[in-house]
């Protein structure tokens, strides 16, 4: 069964930069394309970024473009994503998620039958 564990959430000012890390296993990471997600208090779940297999095809959500970046390491297993000139609208839970199945482009939209990481909180707040 696929494991995906985020780290690296907390508390930090407007302004502020941080960096999640997603680490995966039981799984073949390269035959995966890999996604960060958020949902904020009283929020639907957002697509955040996505990263293909080969690590170049990269996409974001708009309200991210421009201040996030994400990246994979193929031989840690890991997936990055980072935040800079953090918003206090950035407050969310991410979620990291990997799917076998789909392209990166693709998991800009549902529905998402792959795996999801248990989340890690992110609070922008002065």
């Amino acid at each position: 069964q696929v494991q995906l564990v985020e780290s690296g959430g907390g508390l930090v000012q407007p302004g502020a930069s941080l960096r999640l890390s997603c680490a995966a296993s039981n799984l073949d990471f390269t035959n995966y394309a890999m996604a960060w997600f958020r949902q904020g208090p009283g929020k639907e779940r957002e697509f955040v970024a996505s990263i293909g297999r080969g690590g170049t095809e990269i996409y974001y959500g708009d309200s991210v473009k421009g201040r996030f970046t994400i990246s994979r390491d193929t031989v840690k297993n890991t997936v990055a994503l980072q935040l800079n000139s953090l918003k206090p609208e950035d407050t969310a839970d991410y979620y990291c998620y990997a799917d076998r199945v789909k392209t990166a482009w693709a998991l800009m939209r549902g529905p998402y039958s792959g795996s999801w990481g248990q989340g890690t909180p992110v609070t922008v707040s002065s």
